[in-house]
Protein backbone atom coordinates (compact mmCIF):
# COMPACT_ATOMS: atom_id res chain seq x y z
CA UNK A 1 0.00 0.00 0.00
CA UNK A 2 1.32 3.24 -0.64
CA UNK A 3 1.90 5.92 1.78
CA UNK A 4 1.60 9.31 0.43
CA UNK A 5 -0.33 10.78 -3.12
CA UNK A 6 1.19 13.55 -4.19
CA UNK A 7 -0.91 15.78 -6.21
CA UNK A 8 -0.67 18.09 -8.87
CA UNK A 9 -2.23 21.26 -8.35
CA UNK A 10 -3.64 23.61 -11.71
CA UNK A 11 -5.93 20.65 -13.68
CA UNK A 12 -6.05 18.34 -11.01
CA UNK A 13 -7.48 19.55 -7.52
CA UNK A 14 -8.28 23.06 -8.79
CA UNK A 15 -9.81 24.35 -12.13
CA UNK A 16 -7.70 27.71 -11.98
CA UNK A 17 -7.77 28.14 -15.38
CA UNK A 18 -9.87 31.68 -15.81
CA UNK A 19 -8.23 33.27 -13.19
CA UNK A 20 -4.86 32.46 -14.66
CA UNK A 21 -5.48 33.70 -18.51
CA UNK A 22 -7.23 36.41 -16.82
CA UNK A 23 -4.35 37.97 -14.88
CA UNK A 24 -1.67 37.01 -17.85
CA UNK A 25 -4.14 38.79 -20.16
CA UNK A 26 -4.14 41.80 -18.06
CA UNK A 27 -0.24 41.67 -18.24
CA UNK A 28 -0.58 41.49 -22.15
CA UNK A 29 -2.87 44.24 -22.32
CA UNK A 30 -0.89 46.25 -20.17
CA UNK A 31 1.99 45.38 -22.38
CA UNK A 32 0.60 46.36 -25.78
CA UNK A 33 0.52 43.01 -27.18
CA UNK A 34 -3.04 41.41 -28.08
CA UNK A 35 -4.33 39.22 -25.42
CA UNK A 36 -5.31 35.78 -25.79
CA UNK A 37 -8.23 33.16 -26.09
CA UNK A 38 -9.04 31.22 -22.62
CA UNK A 39 -8.70 27.91 -24.60
CA UNK A 40 -5.43 28.60 -25.55
CA UNK A 41 -4.35 28.61 -21.80
CA UNK A 42 -5.00 24.47 -21.35
CA UNK A 43 -1.50 24.27 -23.30
CA UNK A 44 0.06 27.57 -22.06
CA UNK A 45 0.10 26.06 -18.29
CA UNK A 46 1.81 23.41 -17.14
CA UNK A 47 5.81 24.32 -17.07
CA UNK A 48 5.45 27.22 -14.50
CA UNK A 49 5.06 30.92 -14.53
CA UNK A 50 7.81 31.62 -16.72
CA UNK A 51 6.97 29.26 -19.53
CA UNK A 52 3.03 30.10 -19.41
CA UNK A 53 3.69 33.89 -19.96
CA UNK A 54 5.98 33.21 -22.86
CA UNK A 55 3.73 30.95 -24.52
CA UNK A 56 0.97 33.98 -24.15
CA UNK A 57 3.60 36.77 -25.63
CA UNK A 58 4.09 34.24 -28.10
CA UNK A 59 7.43 34.23 -31.09
CA UNK A 60 9.59 37.47 -30.59
CA UNK A 61 9.33 37.93 -26.86
CA UNK A 62 11.89 40.57 -26.03
CA UNK A 63 12.93 40.51 -22.22
CA UNK A 64 11.49 44.16 -21.88
CA UNK A 65 7.89 42.42 -23.06
CA UNK A 66 8.20 39.36 -20.71
CA UNK A 67 9.03 41.54 -17.69
CA UNK A 68 6.39 44.03 -18.28
CA UNK A 69 3.70 41.00 -18.36
CA UNK A 70 5.45 39.08 -15.32
CA UNK A 71 5.05 42.01 -13.08
CA UNK A 72 1.37 42.67 -13.92
CA UNK A 73 0.68 38.91 -13.42
CA UNK A 74 2.33 38.95 -10.22
CA UNK A 75 0.17 41.67 -8.64
CA UNK A 76 -2.79 40.59 -10.43
CA UNK A 77 -2.63 37.01 -9.66
CA UNK A 78 -2.12 37.84 -6.35
CA UNK A 79 -5.28 39.16 -5.68
CA UNK A 80 -7.81 37.48 -8.01
CA UNK A 81 -6.31 33.57 -7.83
CA UNK A 82 -10.01 33.07 -6.08
CA UNK A 83 -12.14 35.00 -8.00
CA UNK A 84 -13.07 32.24 -10.23
CA UNK A 85 -11.10 29.18 -9.18
CA UNK A 86 -12.88 25.76 -8.16
CA UNK A 87 -12.14 22.76 -6.44
CA UNK A 88 -13.21 19.97 -8.84
CA UNK A 89 -16.16 17.38 -7.90
CA UNK A 90 -15.52 14.62 -5.60
CA UNK A 91 -11.84 15.70 -4.99
CA UNK A 92 -12.57 16.90 -1.14
CA UNK A 93 -14.49 13.33 -0.44
CA UNK A 94 -11.42 11.68 -2.21
CA UNK A 95 -8.62 13.28 0.23
CA UNK A 96 -10.83 12.66 3.05
CA UNK A 97 -11.10 8.90 2.17
CA UNK A 98 -7.22 8.90 1.23
CA UNK A 99 -7.11 10.18 5.16
CA UNK A 100 -8.93 7.74 6.70
CA UNK A 101 -7.73 5.03 5.33
CA UNK A 102 -4.08 5.94 6.31
CA UNK A 103 -2.75 7.79 2.90
CA UNK A 104 -0.93 11.02 3.83
CA UNK A 105 -1.76 13.08 1.07
CA UNK A 106 0.67 16.45 -0.33
CA UNK A 107 0.59 18.85 -3.36
CA UNK A 108 3.55 19.84 -5.59
CA UNK A 109 2.53 22.46 -8.46
CA UNK A 110 4.60 23.83 -10.70
CA UNK A 111 2.67 27.36 -10.15
CA UNK A 112 4.77 29.80 -7.50
CA UNK A 113 4.89 28.87 -4.19
CA UNK A 114 3.68 32.29 -3.25
CA UNK A 115 0.04 31.74 -4.37
CA UNK A 116 -0.34 28.03 -3.05
CA UNK A 117 -1.40 27.98 0.25
CA UNK A 118 -4.25 30.92 -0.19
CA UNK A 119 -5.92 28.81 -2.76
CA UNK A 120 -5.93 25.41 -0.95
CA UNK A 121 -7.19 27.35 2.24
CA UNK A 122 -10.31 28.97 0.53
CA UNK A 123 -11.07 25.48 -1.72
CA UNK A 124 -9.40 22.77 1.01
CA UNK A 125 -10.74 23.96 3.97
CA UNK A 126 -10.88 21.02 6.42
CA UNK A 127 -8.11 19.22 4.89
CA UNK A 128 -4.28 19.04 6.72
CA UNK A 129 -2.11 18.13 3.56
CA UNK A 130 1.47 17.07 4.70
CA UNK A 131 3.05 19.52 2.32
CA UNK A 132 1.99 21.49 -0.13
CA UNK A 133 4.71 22.93 -2.81
CA UNK A 134 4.45 25.09 -5.60
CA UNK A 135 7.57 26.21 -7.59
CA UNK A 136 10.53 27.49 -5.00
CA UNK A 137 13.95 28.74 -6.26
CA UNK A 138 15.78 25.96 -5.10
CA UNK A 139 14.47 23.57 -6.75
CA UNK A 140 14.36 23.10 -10.77
CA UNK A 141 10.17 23.01 -12.13
CA UNK A 142 8.36 19.56 -12.81
CA UNK A 143 9.35 17.49 -14.97
CA UNK A 144 12.29 17.33 -12.69
CA UNK A 145 12.78 15.22 -9.76
CA UNK A 146 14.28 17.25 -7.42
CA UNK A 147 11.30 19.29 -5.85
CA UNK A 148 9.30 15.39 -4.89
CA UNK A 149 12.42 13.79 -3.50
CA UNK A 150 12.95 16.91 -1.43
CA UNK A 151 9.46 16.38 0.10
CA UNK A 152 9.58 13.13 -0.03
CA UNK A 153 13.42 12.75 2.47
CA UNK A 154 12.13 15.54 4.47
CA UNK A 155 9.37 12.50 5.66
CA UNK A 156 11.83 9.85 5.52
CA UNK A 157 9.74 8.71 2.56
CA UNK A 158 10.92 6.69 -0.58
CA UNK A 159 9.95 7.10 -4.03
CA UNK A 160 8.17 3.25 -3.90
CA UNK A 161 6.02 4.66 -0.74
CA UNK A 162 4.57 7.58 -3.48
CA UNK A 163 2.24 7.97 -6.14
CA UNK A 164 2.06 11.09 -8.12
CA UNK A 165 -1.24 11.90 -9.51
CA UNK A 166 -1.56 14.99 -12.51
CA UNK A 167 -3.61 15.93 -15.59
CA UNK A 168 -0.82 16.10 -18.26
CA UNK A 169 2.13 14.93 -19.88
CA UNK A 170 3.85 16.69 -17.98
CA UNK A 171 2.97 15.13 -14.74
CA UNK A 172 3.39 11.63 -16.41
CA UNK A 173 7.09 12.57 -17.24
CA UNK A 174 7.54 14.00 -13.27
CA UNK A 175 6.59 11.02 -12.02
CA UNK A 176 8.98 8.60 -14.07
CA UNK A 177 11.45 10.79 -13.29
CA UNK A 178 11.28 10.45 -9.98
CA UNK A 179 10.78 6.54 -10.02
CA UNK A 180 7.40 6.78 -8.58
CA UNK A 181 4.21 5.65 -9.38
CA UNK A 182 1.58 7.70 -11.49
CA UNK A 183 -2.36 8.31 -11.80
CA UNK A 184 -3.63 10.76 -14.68
CA UNK A 185 -7.09 12.49 -14.42
CA UNK A 186 -8.98 13.36 -17.19
CA UNK A 187 -11.23 16.21 -15.93
CA UNK A 188 -8.26 18.87 -16.03
CA UNK A 189 -6.51 21.03 -19.05
CA UNK A 190 -4.94 18.27 -21.46
CA UNK A 191 -7.26 15.29 -21.60
CA UNK A 192 -7.19 11.96 -21.59
CA UNK A 193 -5.40 11.31 -24.77
CA UNK A 194 -2.43 13.51 -24.34
CA UNK A 195 -2.12 11.45 -20.71
CA UNK A 196 -1.78 8.29 -22.44
CA UNK A 197 0.30 8.96 -25.18
CA UNK A 198 2.91 10.22 -22.44
CA UNK A 199 2.69 6.57 -21.05
CA UNK A 200 0.05 7.24 -17.92
CA UNK A 201 -0.80 3.69 -16.70
CA UNK A 202 -4.35 4.32 -15.69
CA UNK A 203 -6.13 7.58 -16.19
CA UNK A 204 -9.17 8.50 -13.76
CA UNK A 205 -12.27 9.80 -15.33
CA UNK A 206 -13.63 10.90 -11.49
CA UNK A 207 -12.49 11.44 -8.04
CA UNK A 208 -14.07 8.16 -6.75
CA UNK A 209 -12.56 6.10 -9.50
CA UNK A 210 -9.30 7.55 -8.63
CA UNK A 211 -10.04 7.20 -5.34
CA UNK A 212 -10.69 3.78 -5.80
CA UNK A 213 -7.62 3.16 -7.78
CA UNK A 214 -4.91 4.59 -5.19
CA UNK A 215 -6.35 2.67 -2.29
CA UNK A 216 -5.66 -0.59 -4.61
CA UNK A 217 -1.93 0.62 -4.55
Amino acid sequence: MIKIAVFDLDGTLVDSLTDLALSVNKGLKKAGLPEQPLKKYNHFVGNGRAMLIRRAIGEGCTEAQFQSVLDTFDAEYRLHCNDNTTAYPGCAAMLRRLTENGVQTAVLSNKPDEFIAAILRKLYPDHSFLEAWGQKPQYQCKPDKEALHAMLALHRLTPDDCVYIGDSDVDVVTARNSGVQMAGVSWGFRGRAELLSAGAPFVADTAEELTEYLLSL
